[in-house]
């Protein structure tokens, strides 16, 4: 869950599992998170709705571990 300030800084950023508010310092997240934004398709049960959050790497890492196939991971050779 993210909240802006009024000029459209970042100004919070709260995992929507668990809970834990992430670091954010002068509008710029300090620490992992993944920001998941779909909108859903005519094909699912949930067409016309667009979901957003937030997991800390912690979630994520949990969520991932219970996956039947694992996600793809490559290596990013520049980093800004």
């Amino acid at each position: 869950m993210r909240k802006y300030t009024k000029n459209g800084q970042l100004e919070t950023v709260i995992c929507n599992c668990c809970g834990k508010k992430l670091i954010v310092d002068q509008g710029i997240l300090r620490e992992g998170c993944i920001s998941i934004h779909h909108q859903w398709d005519y094909f699912s049960e949930k067409d016309g709705e667009i979901h957003r959050f937030d997991l800390c790497e912690g979630c994520y890492d949990q969520m991932r571990a219970q996956f039947t196939i694992d996600v793809e991971v490559e290596e990013q050779t520049e980093l800004l």
